[in-house]
């Protein structure tokens, strides 16, 4: 009886040791942990993520990294030819550009993704979070490094461009529509064109509640607003008196 159930566990254990090793057969020194790291990361981030029969087969954003993995580990090694049509392959099923070049961390989720370009010395650190349209780009025809190095849990939101040869910080948020020319510190959020940098200290905010980002142009409508405010007051109470003024002078005469 235990011969039996030594022999069930072993019959079922082999086949994923056989694939795993013939896995590792056909592409020697290729890591396949971040493969699976963006595969778990997107059940924590997508809440629409409801089964993983839907995200193998419907989410671009893993299918565009999984190219790219595969794309990158051959850079890696000097193929020519390949990497980049890999990458065209990936842009055209998936809508999103990734250079054979750029180094993507593990856990990186890409959401809906339709739009989004990284360029080809772009950096980007683990459990980042990239929505549709988002760029990471360079700014002219230098060569060597001439594109963003993104940190650890970076939320770059629907829109945003990230251009030049700049370091963004660990758990920046960068929101929809910015444009980030500059180094951003870590534990920031950016906003606006060009991006602004409002230094912020609380990390309890999920990468999802967009809703959060500080409103600059808002703030300085507000405090625009409040200023006039107090001019017409100062300004009524000066016609005030003035208007007693004259009232004195013509009782008087």
């Amino acid at each position: 009886m235990q011969q039996s159930l030594d022999s069930n566990q072993k019959a079922t254990v082999a086949p994923d040791s056989v694939k795993t090793s013939l896995l590792k057969n056909l592409l020697p020194g290729f890591d396949f942990e971040p493969v699976l790291s963006d595969f778990r990361i997107i059940f924590e981030r997508d809440p629409a993520a409801r089964n993983w029969l839907e995200v193998v087969f419907c989410y671009p954003g893993l299918h565009a990294l999984c190219l790219h993995r595969l794309a990158h580990w051959l850079h890696c090694r000097g193929v020519a030819f390949f990497p980049r049509l890999i990458s065209h392959i990936g842009r055209f099923f998936t809508g999103i550009e990734i250079h054979p070049g750029a180094e993507i961390g593990k856990g990186v989720f890409i959401d809906h993704g339709m739009g989004v370009v990284i360029g080809e010395t772009a950096i980007v650190g683990d459990y980042t979070l990239i929505y549709q349209g988002v760029t990471l780009g360079g700014t002219g025809k230098e060569s060597g490094k001439r594109h963003p190095t993104v940190g650890k849990n970076v939320v770059v939101g629907s829109g945003a461009k990230v251009l030049g040869n700049i370091q963004i910080g660990d758990r920046v948020r960068v929101g929809a529509g910015s444009v980030v020319l500059r180094d951003v510190p870590a534990d920031s959020t950016v906003v606006g064109v060009p991006g602004r940098i409002i230094s912020r200290k609380d990390n309890n905010h999920s990468p999802l509640e967009h809703n959060k980002l500080p409103d600059v142009e808002a703030t300085v409508i507000r405090s625009l607003l409040s200023r006039i405010e107090q001019l017409e007051q100062k300004l009524k109470s000066y016609e005030s008196i003035s208007k007693s003024k004259v009232k004195s002078q013509k009782a008087k005469e």
